[in-house]
């Protein structure tokens, strides 16, 4: 017998050792409802059933949960909220600004962050070469969103040097890493195990020398 949305996300939720309570387990329950039903008009994910959304993407971004530290949290290219969304809802104490250059996008996220209630999340519809943000970023954060070399290139005024970036990565990029300008440098890179996926994940620590 096939698992249920619930069931599979309170597995998920245990086996990265996650500790939560009702409220984050209904208000991902609840983001899952919203992105299964903005998907079919704005096609935000290339999943349709919710029972591939929670390990794909809830549970693929709360992967990374234990390396995402410091107050303020910048997610650029945020999309379907992934990962800014899920690690907001299970990082209550620190704040994130969710940032896309797509409107409808955007418009998708500020209707998660009323729905959920979501006080320490800021949505941005801007790109990332134009923001420029008032606040001290502790964290960058990407997922998904275009080579290593070009982040750094669009995202370096975001960058300082006591800022990291964490990009989340399919396969090893061993290429782009190379391409990497001078200033900056892997501080590190780990494989991340995404419960119930089989696909290769790794989180890429960068920052500038």
């Amino acid at each position: 017998m096939s698992q249920t949305t619930d069931q599979i996300l309170q597995s998920g939720l245990e086996d990265l050792g996650l500790v939560y309570d009702s409220t984050q387990f209904e208000q991902t329950l609840n983001y899952l409802d919203l992105l299964q039903k903005w998907n079919s008009k704005f096609n935000l994910v290339a999943d349709t059933d919710k029972e591939s959304m929670v390990s794909r993407h809830v549970l693929d971004s709360l992967s990374i949960k234990k390396h995402i530290t410091g107050g303020h949290v910048l997610d650029i290219g945020s999309g379907a909220g992934l990962p800014g969304i899920p690690l907001a809802i299970f990082g209550p104490q620190q704040k994130f600004t969710l940032m896309d250059s797509n409107g409808k996008k955007t418009r998708f996220l500020f209707q998660v962050k009323t729905a959920l209630n979501l006080s320490n999340v800021v949505i941005e519809n801007s790109r990332v070469e134009s923001y420029q943000c008032s606040h001290q970023i502790d964290m960058v954060t990407c997922r998904a969103f275009a080579t290593l070399a070009e982040i750094v290139s669009k995202a370096k005024h975001l960058l300082p040097q006591e800022c990291k970036l964490m990009a989340m990565k399919g396969r090893f990029p061993f290429d782009e890493i190379e391409n990497l300008p001078e200033e900056f440098v892997v501080l590190d890179s780990v494989k991340l195990k995404v419960p119930g996926l089989a696909a290769d994940r790794y989180l890429v620590s960068i920052a500038k020398n």
